[in-house]
């Protein structure tokens, strides 16, 4: 895979599943070059073995739902101003109708369960900002005053002057007559001028004040819509979820889950019998967030009860839906996200698992639906019917003709014993080929079984390709997850160290004596870490790097907390963790990349860990993105993202040639 293939990884959404099961809708996406955006339209199947057919042609549509009925469709689509906003469309096909009017766009909606009305929610900005003013200009608006422990948030910007509200508006008759714009005409003085009519009904806002939403779900008979709050804390962090439910009507709000709960939910379910279940995790305190017991958990009259066990399952890879008397989630383990199905005494199956990821899902009668990548495709979506699962589409076809190299995968046996499983990618022939080590971010994330970008580009450089899911990961146990907590630069570097050499024996076609590492975001601290401790290394690239925790506290979107709870809060205990606080002992030439806009690890972790390389003569150069943040490698733009590649292959074909 080149570079320029990215336009060749489709992934594939959240799936919708019409009520009687026969047909199925879900959105693609992939990166266009030449428009230098994420495209995508909504896609219909018909059930079991339809041939799938663009619903859409929007640029870039996505996050179909299918109303309760399965007649109509909602998507997010952006409207004149670019901004997503939920649009109804037959769900057999034909023209759109835009459905909001929010003025900074649409986050998450929601079917009413009559299908008469949707529940979203939208960002609501204080007068003057963001555009809500013709004319002024941001650099013009008024200061913003500041005074809890909160205020910016990565690929968004401030927050606290834009708090995301629930609204609910009536869903339009996707077979009325359109609006037409108003003709130039001579009107009496007192006559107001027609104003242009973009949508059929006027949002009523169900919430308001400073405290944002997130989530919305209605309840069975349509009067609530559960959603949580997240006010900004004016000195101390805490991560538990405090859970409502709001009239529809307007006449209140009632508390569904409290703080005292000690939860921090990710997801909201409610069955047809009114059972609210949640995918959470005990925060203690607040803030005790390290490698989080994900879980199915039911709120019940006497508080809320586990339904799944932390050291075996991890269910915070993906969604919550009720189906029936059931749950439907999504475990993370050992590189693969398999679909379950957990029942209301804690009985789990397994839906659909193997060599694969699951990213969305939906069911109707015995039929499911799910998204799903796999080593030879980023994204596909299969049907599970009768129990026996059954692929619907082939986007993985562009990618694998490009050329993949399918990972193999390898445990080794760690210095201390510990077992650290991982894979190597290698190019087709005898070599012997370059080495590099890949480090994921995180630490609480993983490297899976998906197709990779970052590492196909690699091998089809000629480089063969190291990658490990080390201690402090997910999918292998909480104790596996927390083993780094304020011990990072430890038994996860020993992991890295050791799975590289473990496979380096493993496989003669790999160069020991010819090695390059490179990470990023946490992956970005280990490689730090690693070439203050190894010189082994021909080169490195840090890339958007956790590199100074005392100025994270301050600069971060998650300082307030991340830090306190990975390297600990005395001097002693950052220092001893530092990557900033070892620069002095790198000697390994180093390329460190960064995006401007990055607010989860800022600029000034790489430009600070840059400029004192310089300052002691280590060999250095440094790349910055424009108008990107943390996901460039994911979701930013695709020339950028192709820059980032021939940068890369660049470096290494100085540092690391190929053949010597």
């Amino acid at each position: 895979m080149r570079a320029t293939d990215i336009e060749t990884l489709i992934s594939v959404s959240r799936p919708a599943i019409a009520p009687d099961g026969s047909f199925a809708v879900f959105a693609t996406s992939r990166p266009d070059i030449t428009a230098n955006r994420g495209v995508g339209q909504v896609w219909r199947v018909d059930l079991p073995g339809g041939t799938p057919r663009r619903l859409t042609r929007g640029t870039a549509d996505g996050a179909p739902r299918l109303s309760p009925d399965g007649t109509r469709l909602a998507f997010v689509r952006g409207d004149a101003k670019g901004k997503p906003q939920v649009h109804v469309v037959p769900a057999a096909g034909g023209e759109p109708v835009q459905a909001t009017e929010a003025v900074l766009g649409v986050e998450e909606y929601a079917w009413s369960p009559d299908g008469a009305s949707i529940a979203f929610l939208a960002r609501v900005p204080e007068k003057g900002r963001y555009g809500s003013v013709e004319g002024l200009d941001a650099a013009a608006e008024s200061p913003r005053h500041i005074t809890g422990i909160r205020w910016h948030a990565n690929g968004l910007g401030y927050i606290g002057d834009r708090p995301a509200h629930v609204f609910v508006i009536a869903v339009p008759d996707a077979g009325a007559e359109p609006f037409y714009e108003p003709a130039a005409a001579v009107r009496d003085e007192d006559a107001p001028a027609p104003k242009k009519t973009i949508v059929a009904a006027e949002a009523r806002q169900l919430t308001e004040g400073t405290t944002s939403h997130a989530g919305l779900v209605f309840s069975p008979d349509g009067s609530e819509v559960l959603t949580s709050t997240d006010a900004i804390e004016p000195a101390v962090r805490d991560l538990r979820t405090r859970l409502v439910a709001i009239a529809v009507d307007g006449s209140g709000e009632r508390e569904v889950l409290g703080v005292d709960a000690g939860l921090s939910v990710f997801d909201i379910a409610v069955a047809d019998d009114g059972t609210v279940a949640v995918l959470g995790h005990e925060v203690g305190d607040g803030r005790d967030f390290v490698a989080p017991g994900v879980g199915l958990w039911l709120l019940e009259a006497d508080g809320p009860r586990r339904l799944t066990d932390a050291d075996e399952l991890y269910l915070g890879e993906g969604h919550l839906t009720a189906d029936g008397d059931d749950f439907l989630a999504h475990d993370g383990t050992r590189g693969r996200v398999r679909l379950l199905r957990v029942s209301r005494d804690g009985a789990v199956s397994e839906v659909l698992g193997g060599d694969l990821e699951v990213g969305g899902h939906a069911a109707a009668g015995d039929r499911v639906v799910a998204a799903v990548a796999r080593p030879d495709s980023f994204g596909e979506l299969v049907l599970v019917d009768g129990g026996v699962a059954r692929t619907l589409t082939d986007f993985g076809a562009g990618a694998a003709a490009s050329g993949i190299a399918i990972p193999r995968e390898l445990t080794v046996t760690g210095r201390d014993g510990y077992p650290v499983h991982g894979w190597v990618a290698a190019p087709q022939g005898e070599g012997p080929f370059p080495v590099i080590l890949q480090i994921h971010g995180g630490p609480f994330a993983t490297y899976g079984v998906h197709l990779f970008d970052e590492t196909q580009v690699l091998v089809d450089a000629g480089y063969a390709v190291v990658y490990s899911n080390p201690r402090g990961s997910a999918g292998y146990g909480p104790a596996h997850g927390r083993s780094i907590r304020q011990q990072m630069g430890t038994v996860d570097f020993a992991d890295v160290i050791d799975f590289l050499e473990g496979a380096i024996a493993s496989d003669e076609r790999l160069d020991g004596d010819r090695v390059g590492v490179q990470g990023g975001s946490y992956g970005g601290y280990l490689t730090a870490w690693v070439i203050a401790h190894d010189h082994r290394f021909a080169g490195a690239i840090v890339e958007r790097g956790f590199l100074e925790p005392v100025s994270f506290q301050g600069t971060s979107d998650i300082g307030s907390f991340f830090g306190d709870e990975y390297v600990g809060v005395s001097a002693d205990d950052i220092a001893r963790q530092s990557p900033m606080a070892v620069v002095g002992q790198v000697t390994t030439p180093t390329l460190v990349m960064h995006s401007e806009l990055d607010f989860r690890c800022p600029l000034e972790q790489a430009t600070r860990y840059y400029s004192a390389l310089k300052r002691q003569g280590t060999e250095a150069e440094m790349l910055v993105f424009p108008g990107e943040n943390h996901e460039l490698t994911r979701s930013g733009q695709p020339r950028h993202r192709v820059e980032r590649f021939d940068a890369v292959l660049d470096w290494w074909a100085r540092h690391l040639p190929v053949g010597g």
